[in-house]
């Protein structure tokens, strides 16, 4: 037998070893063609006149993450219209008869050697996509320019940028990092091009959108649920005293990369002892030490999907008195917020369910009222209004943690939540979070 074959029969050795069926996981998934039309008609739905444009990402690595050596990730936006990854690119959508136009720019020979074809050398890529029309990206200004009497002088864009405000406020304390947005860049080049054009904000049309998940996105999110799952398994099987949360990490990361997600969906926390009180701790480079608990903040992507996923975990296998009781008052008020969940519910609703279950339980909630978390989906923390009722396609993670630096006692139970028609679907609920289950599964460690 060849070494390949070999090692094929081995990962399917340990793909059923681990309760696993590569069918369920080993593909990779990719959105239809009809998926992209439909989000497409549905945002120029929204839209009377004009145009709405949106831009491709310009960088090699993705905006959230310090690693020069991650993947090349779409802007959210882009890709959710298009399903195109090729680089400074543009997409123009005309809402007053339905078109679409994408605008790539030409490679040379050397550069598709170099980087790889774009659409534009695809055969067929316009019928295979579904646009109405690819052209180069140096058409783009004539394009317009031709168009406006037809369509309207107003460019529809995303005026208000999704997170970078906080980020652009924080670089800007310092006057020499104080420089204007890409998106506000171009604003501005469009403005010198085009003065008599009026812009208004499409952000609040392309949220909705992206914050209710259609059937595809669901069946995608089951998927890297699943998988995360599985990584976050692995990695409490990877945890020892006198290992390193590094370790950890990257047990869990190896898993979901051979179930067939593209890797984490952001930047891993593992974080053990004291470090479990820091809410964002990204080194994971400390020791893990007998007594201390685990604190993982973990999620895969596939398909530009992702999930939210934290457990905390004894390094020793077993909880102390102290640790049990802590973690159960969590595991409680998570519990008692995804029993609320619902389409109409708000977060005054789930607040009272907690507050009515834990006194009905005799548990002090040490200040946790739970609620409803943050979005979740093409980012971890993703777009949508905050503040109104649940409606079934929304997905959420809901995060209720308790942290005393002074006891280096960190504790964090989190899942992401799809709502449903009537109730709510734990995209997460293969990873153990009751204490027995946890205590179980560490016990099998070798």
């Amino acid at each position: 037998m060849k070494k390949t074959e070999l090692a094929g029969v081995l990962a399917l050795i340990i793909f059923f070893m681990i309760g696993l069926h590569p069918s369920l996981y080993a593909q990779r998934t990719h959105f239809s063609k009809q998926e992209y039309i439909n989000r497409r008609q549905a945002l120029m739905d929204q839209v009377e006149d004009g145009f709405i444009i949106l831009f491709g990402e310009a960088r090699y690595i993705r905006s959230a993450d310090l690693n020069p050596g991650s993947h090349f990730r779409q802007d959210p936006d882009f890709y959710y219209f298009t399903g195109c990854e090729d680089q400074h690119s543009a997409l123009i959508m005309t809402p007053a008869d339905g078109r679409s136009y994408l605008f790539l720019p030409r490679q040379t020979d050397r550069e598709v050697r170099s980087t790889g074809a774009n659409l534009l050398r695809v055969p067929n890529a316009k019928e295979k996509t579904g646009f109405s029309e690819i052209y180069e990206l140096d058409y783009l200004d004539e394009f317009l320019a031709r168009s406006l009497s037809r369509y309207g002088w107003t460019f529809h864009m995303r005026l208000i940028p999704r997170s970078t405000l906080l980020y652009t406020a924080r670089r800007s304390k310092l006057h020499y990092n104080d420089r204007v947005t890409l998106d506000n860049y171009r604003i501005q080049k469009f403005h010198e091009r085009f003065p008599a054009v009026e812009f208004k904000d499409v952000s609040s049309a392309i949220d909705e959108l992206r914050v209710i998940k259609s059937r595809e996105e669901i069946e995608v999110l089951r998927r890297i649920g699943k998988i995360s799952a599985e990584g976050v398994r692995q990695a409490m099987l990877a945890t020892r005293p006198g290992g390193w949360e590094y370790e950890i990490e990257g047990a869990a990361v190896g898993t979901i990369i051979s179930l067939g997600s593209r890797g984490p969906g952001y930047p891993p926390i593992v974080a053990s002892g004291l470090n479990a009180c820091t809410l964002h701790y990204s080194r994971n480079a400390d020791t893990t030490r007998d007594g201390d608990l685990v604190l993982m903040d973990f999620g895969g992507e596939l398909d530009y999907l992702m999930v939210d996923i934290s457990r905390t975990w004894p390094v020793s296998g077993k909880f102390s008195p102290e640790q049990r009781e802590a973690y159960r008052v969590c595991l409680e008020v998570e519990k008692a917020c995804i029993e609320a969940y619902r389409p109409g519910v708000t977060t005054a609703d789930v607040q009272k369910h907690v507050a009515d279950t834990m006194k009905a339980k005799g548990i002090d909630a040490r200040g946790q009222r739970g609620g409803i978390g943050h979005y979740v989906g093409m980012e971890v923390h993703d777009v949508g209004p905050r503040g109104v009722a649940l409606r079934e396609g929304m997905v959420f993670a809901i995060e209720p943690g308790l942290y005393y630096p002074d006891k280096s006692l960190g504790i964090r139970v989190e899942d992401t939540v799809l709502i449903t028609r009537d109730g709510c679907e734990v995209l997460s609920r293969d990873v153990p979070k009751e204490i027995d289950a946890i205590e179980k599964l560490l016990s099998k460690r070798r």
